[in-house]
């Protein structure tokens, strides 16, 4: 669900899938951006639909390999 911040006009605010704590979404968000849930740290990747619809999905995190 998408909440435009009371009194900031630069910023939305989503639901975390995770514990239903607020992110902040800025108004210029591009599709592949990663935020994090200030409540439990969960990182999202943002997605833009071509709608303009902006979701969130779990952040892949890929781990170095270091040469191995």
């Amino acid at each position: 669900m998408l909440f435009k911040h009371e009194g900031e006009e630069s910023a939305f605010l989503l639901k975390c899938p995770e514990c239903d704590g607020e992110i902040e979404i800025p108004d210029d968000v591009i599709s592949g951006e990663i935020v994090s849930c200030p409540d439990c740290g969960m990182d999202y990747e943002v997605e833009v639909t071509q709608e303009g619809e902006i979701r969130l999905k779990p952040a892949e995190i890929e781990g170095e390999d270091w040469g191995e």
